[in-house]
């Protein structure tokens, strides 16, 4: 399938998500697919889109800011010394073809680009599924692979020297309001006890709304969680949390991050019990 029209993910006939196939946006922000509006099921939206406090946020996606120094997140460039710094070092995301595609979900093929050359080819599998009347959940699988003849290294500004700045991978940019988002997790809570830990799931609830990520894979839960909700709302993996993550010729690798996307403030008890039947096998 090749068309590139947004696919529209549905729970129960009713619209969820929008997937922006290919989105035209300033070189700056590495142009990526996305999803945005992400919605619950009775239609609060949940997702930001290149909001004033950070352009390059783009909903939620895959986004990496250091592949062997080139930038497929957007925005400045974290370079020891010199702290972040405009680069002329912006990758793109490029659809290549829809492999599967109906109401709840689809199968893409990627190719990460940058400075005329293929690095990783990704596919990506996203599914939406109803788990009750007010919660159903965003089942995000990526897989990258090195398609160079060399070897690869996925970075981030922490591993560039900048503490705490972690991110990488599957990124959610949340629904700012006037008020911080609540985060925690089965035993702990607040950003500064959240952030940086790996955790089984990590719940960020706002004034009407809950999201509840799950790191579905046992390699995904060893990823440390990057948070922000002072600053900004938003949840994401650690690819590159302490040191760089190398990836071989022809080597792959998998991640797969379960959101819950429920109406209302869950509590501990109420986000686990949809984690769980939201990874079910």
């Amino acid at each position: 399938m090749t068309g590139t029209a947004s696919p529209v993910l549905r729970v129960a006939g009713r619209p969820v998500g929008r997937y922006a196939v290919r989105p035209e946006l300033p070189g700056r922000l590495s142009p990526r697919p996305h999803l945005h509006p992400v919605t619950t099921l009775a239609g609060t939206v949940v997702t930001e889109f290149s909001p004033a406090d950070h352009l390059h946020h783009l909903g939620v996606g895959v986004a990496v800011p250091d592949v062997e120094g080139h930038n497929f997140w957007g925005g400045r460039t974290y370079v020891q010394g010199r702290g972040p710094t405009e680069l002329d070092n912006h990758g793109a995301q490029r659809h290549t073809a829809f492999q599967l595609r109906d109401p709840g979900g689809f199968v893409e093929e990627l190719r990460w680009v940058a400075a005329g050359t293929e690095l990783l080819r990704e596919r990506r599998t996203v599914a939406a599924t109803g788990l009750s009347d007010t919660a159903w959940a965003l089942d995000l699988t990526f897989s990258l692979t090195n398609v160079t003849p060399d070897p690869l290294t996925l970075g981030s500004p922490a591993t560039n020297g900048r503490p705490g700045a972690a991110y990488g991978g599957f990124f959610w940019r949340a629904r700012k309001e006037s008020t911080a988002p609540h985060v925690f997790t089965a035993d702990r809570e607040g950003e500064e006890n959240v952030h940086g830990r790996p955790a089984d799931w990590l719940a960020l609830t706002g004034a009407t709304w809950s999201l509840v990520f799950a790191g579905a894979t046992e390699r995904t839960r060893r990823d440390p969680w990057f948070v922000r909700t002072e600053e900004y709302p938003g949840v994401g993996s650690s690819l590159a949390h302490d040191a760089r993550l190398p990836l071989a010729p022809g080597d792959t690798l998998v991640r797969r991050v379960v959101t819950v996307v429920a109406d209302g403030r869950l509590d501990t008890d109420g986000a686990a019990s949809l984690v769980r039947r939201a990874v079910a096998p």
